[in-house]
């Protein structure tokens, strides 16, 4: 096993978001990684001036980190074979995630200001409510054990009157509730792809996708967003795709929305070559005043289409609560799989879920106005402060996809981390190697915490001085 500068980078975590010398602060999160066998023995660390580079930080605080590491016993340094974890070398457990989207979540509390990984701070009063009116029905059940693979009958009939509302007939057995969408999105690789199986993507995507992906060892083809070249993609049996995937309503993390003809275009050339396409539709209604949301791509050709979509970006992520909407075949093999991973989801959550969806269009209207506020405030923030970055608008959903002018969005996400703000480096949201001079920020949180956020990016910039390598090699994506 050995791990390239910028995977150890992205399995630290928020290393150095502590007190106390950067060295002391590096050394205790290898030590931990260490210790719970996420390095195991006989593993390669990467030489002092890469992982420096990496880390954003002098080689020193590299040398001095793993001189007490060394110390401890917990790895071994020798002159021309390097830096290894201690211990002969041994199959190790299985690799865990390294995505830094999902291992800020890991990280305690503390005074670092999250824009890595986007959601409602706080359950709406309509959710409240919602589960007001669910508790009654609650107490009413009898004979049933609650182990519902595919969902309750009552929300999964919800779910499909809401595709109806949009102009999509659903059956309720089309609908297969699950855990959120990114449970949605696992359910659906473990379903279609096979080891080694080809995938396409957007360059850059949605990095959860790409990790459920990678779980089952897909070989990740990128496309540009808007899988444009899809056609062609899709056209030669030899090489025909497991599954492509994308997000037609305010990509993530470029916020951008694909017209209807090409909408149209994409759904029924992936009927046409039997292609299960994957329309994540978990942000579709994060629009901004002014803006409608699309129909979603199965309106378009249905059979070649598989939906997903989720409350957790709209109501609240503490609400857990998604579903896939696929051919009835589709769903019933779902639903088996499901009921081997976890027999079924929270049925509270779903009754509550249930009567909060015949209003989710309104209440997701009433909620525009302040995404919109918050969207623009941080846009207005970094053109006063850092004017030198391009920071696009969007039409909606929660993120801006800024580029840098030099450096590299891997070691500058280190720097604003010291500087007490986490950011997603646009490097591991592009399964082709690009998107390294992009960073993705999120504009969810109120607006006070957005302008400290970009005063601290501010002052992280100035810092960073930008004069790193945007060339260095690309780093390896967990496929």
């Amino acid at each position: 096993m050995a791990l390239t500068p910028a995977d150890l980078a992205d399995r630290l975590g928020r290393w150095s978001s502590g007190r106390g010398p950067l060295y002391l602060l590096l050394a205790a999160r290898l030590r931990r990684l260490v210790d719970e066998g996420e390095l195991p023995p006989g593993a390669a660390l990467p030489p002092d001036r890469a992982l420096a580079g990496a880390l954003a930080v002098g080689r020193g605080t590299v040398v001095a980190a793993y001189e007490q590491l060394r110390v401890e016993g917990r790895i071994v340094r020798r002159q021309g074979s390097g830096t290894r974890v201690a211990g002969p070398a041994r199959p190790g457990p299985r690799e865990t995630t390294g995505a830094p989207v999902f291992l800020h979540l890991l990280e305690p509390s503390d005074d670092v200001i999250q824009l890595a990984c986007a959601a409602p701070t706080a359950p709406p009063s309509a959710l409240l409510a919602a589960y007001e009116r669910a508790l009654p029905r609650l107490a009413t059940v009898t004979d049933d054990i609650g182990y519902r693979p595919a969902g309750h009958p009552r929300l999964r009939h919800a779910v499909a009157a809401y595709y109806a509302r949009r102009g999509l007939p659903t059956e309720a057995e089309q609908i297969v509730i699950t855990n959120g969408g990114q449970q949605a999105l696992s359910l659906l690789a473990r379903a279609f792809v096979e080891p080694g199986g080809r995938v396409l993507v957007e360059a850059p995507t949605y990095p959860g996708a790409l990790e459920a992906f990678g779980e089952q060892a897909a070989h990740l083809r990128a496309l540009p967003v808007g899988l444009d070249g899809f056609e062609s993609a899709v056209a030669a049996p030899a090489r025909r795709p497991d599954l492509a995937y994308l997000v037609s309503t305010h990509h993530n993390p470029t916020g951008a929305v694909l017209p209807p003809l090409v909408r149209r275009r994409l759904a029924r050339a992936a009927a046409a070559a039997d292609v299960p396409l994957v329309d994540d539709e978990v942000l579709a209604h994060l629009t901004f005043p002014g803006h409608e949301t699309p129909p979603p791509l199965a309106a378009y050709a249905e059979s070649g289409v598989v939906t997903v979509g989720s409350l957790s970006k709209s109501v609240w992520g503490g609400l857990r609560v998604g579903w896939i909407r696929a051919a009835r075949p589709v769903a019933d093999r779902l639903a088996r799989l499901r009921a081997v991973h976890d027999l079924g989801g929270n049925l509270p959550a779903q009754l509550a879920a249930a009567e909060l969806l015949p209003g989710f269009e309104g209440l997701c209207a009433e909620l525009a106005a302040e995404r919109r506020v918050r969207h623009d405030h941080l846009r207005a923030e970094l053109a006063r402060l850092l004017p030198e970055w391009e920071v696009p608008p969007a039409m909606g959903g929660q993120t801006l996809w800024v580029r840098l002018p030099h450096g590299d969005g891997d070691t500058f996400a280190q720097a604003a981390l010291r500087h007490g703000v986490a950011v997603v480096p646009g490097a591991g949201l592009d399964a082709s190697g690009g998107s390294r001079q992009h960073v993705r920020l999120h504009s969810f949180a109120p607006t006070e915490t957005l302008t400290e956020a970009a005063r601290r990016l501010a002052t992280a910039w100035g810092a960073y001085g930008g004069d790193h390598d945007a060339g260095q090699s690309p780093r390896a994506m967990a496929v």
